[in-house]
């Protein structure tokens, strides 16, 4: 099975959009033994190069990042307002702790309204994200000797196991981190057709940028993005609204709003998961993209670029589930797919 302690640190470390020194240095003390080359870039990716015997390159591409929040002002009470990084649904925020970073690490909790002094009007409204303050229990004086504007914040919420899943903050997109990481440790004694780039890129949630400089970088022959997909396969869900559904498989991507996968990658992941016996789904989201997007169309000439995904529900909730069968058939199925990318006709129209 998956090794949950591993998933466990690497989803429990922070690293916000522009923010990701810590969970970058795991991802190095990690991946340093794997491969044969690793170096940082100037924005902060992080380069694991496997090479291959061939002269083609492929580029396995998962964020780092995870939504936050920024600090933007504290008022003369000590509360903290702050603007998010990424994309947040409001509601998901009531209730909530968070941990400010800044000269040392200080939990805060989303404060907002009682609903007890709010008026009708008030009541029959949703919350905006203004709406929302942070409050540390601290005076002002006390927050601004930790705190200044520009710090990021992150949310607090452990990784727990739930029956044969995993439950945390920021399964979207750690648990790629891990399945990228895992997928290395395979190949470490194997032979592979062409060099591996695999990047643990920055700043996907706020743009697919890390993973558009890095292609440039790169230039990639091939594309493998990973990332998280929805699954709605929750009470009142209907059949076609589903996209994914826990426990039936890692996903193979087909389109999302920022990437139409390549025809015969999308093809040639069917064959190796069909061949390896891998249980497999196909996806399509109407909304969302990934780093797929900047692996497709950043290099010089574009590249042969497809998305494994990973069902997950309640994705930009604290909640994040996903299935610890699918985590493994998604290691399971980049491993191979790298191993055998010279045994498809990629010429074929």
């Amino acid at each position: 099975m998956i090794n949950v302690d591993l998933l466990k640190l690497i989803c429990e470390t922070p690293g916000a959009p522009g923010y990701e020194q810590r969970i970058r240095n795991e991802v190095i003390k990690e991946v340093t033994p794997l491969v044969d080359e690793v170096r940082v870039d100037a924005m902060g990716n992080v380069f694991a190069l496997k090479k291959g015997k061939g002269d083609k390159k492929a580029m396995v591409a998962a964020h780092m990042d995870e939504i936050g929040f920024i600090v933007t002002h504290v008022d003369e009470d000590g509360f903290v307002r702050f603007n998010p990084l990424g994309g947040f649904d409001p509601k998901t925020l009531t209730a909530q702790r968070v941990i400010i970073h800044g000269k040392k690490d200080i939990i805060g909790v989303m404060g907002c309204k009682p609903i007890h002094i709010m008026s009708p009007e008030e009541r029959g409204k949703p919350l905006k994200i203004g709406d929302y303050f942070i409050d540390t229990g601290l005076s002002r004086k006390e927050v601004e000797d930790i705190v200044e504007i520009g710090n990021p914040i992150t949310r607090e919420r452990g990784l727990i196991e739930m029956g044969n899943c995993v439950n945390c903050k920021s399964i979207d997109n750690r648990v790629s981190v891990f399945i990228l990481i895992e997928a290395l440790r395979a190949l470490k004694d194997q032979e592979v057709p062409y060099d591996i780039y695999g990047v643990f890129t920055v700043q996907e949630e706020v743009g697919i940028r890390g993973a558009s400089v890095a292609a440039q970088q790169i230039n990639p022959d091939f594309g493998f993005g990973l990332d998280t997909t929805i699954a709605f396969d929750i009470p009142g869900a209907k059949a076609h609204e589903k996209i994914t559904e826990l426990g039936s498989g890692t996903a193979i991507k087909i389109m999302d709003r920022s990437v139409i996968s390549d025809y015969r990658m999308v093809q040639y992941l069917k064959e190796v998961a069909n061949k390896n016996k891998i249980k497999w789904q196909a996806e399509i989201l109407s909304a969302g993209g990934t780093d797929t997007a900047g692996l497709q169309r950043r290099g010089q000439q574009g590249s042969i670029a497809g998305a494994i995904s990973i069902p997950t529900r309640h994705i930009h909730q604290v909640i994040e589930m996903a299935h610890k069968e699918d985590i493994l058939g998604s290691i399971h199925l980049l491993t191979q797919a790298l191993v055998e990318l010279d045994q498809f006709d990629w010429a074929h129209q």
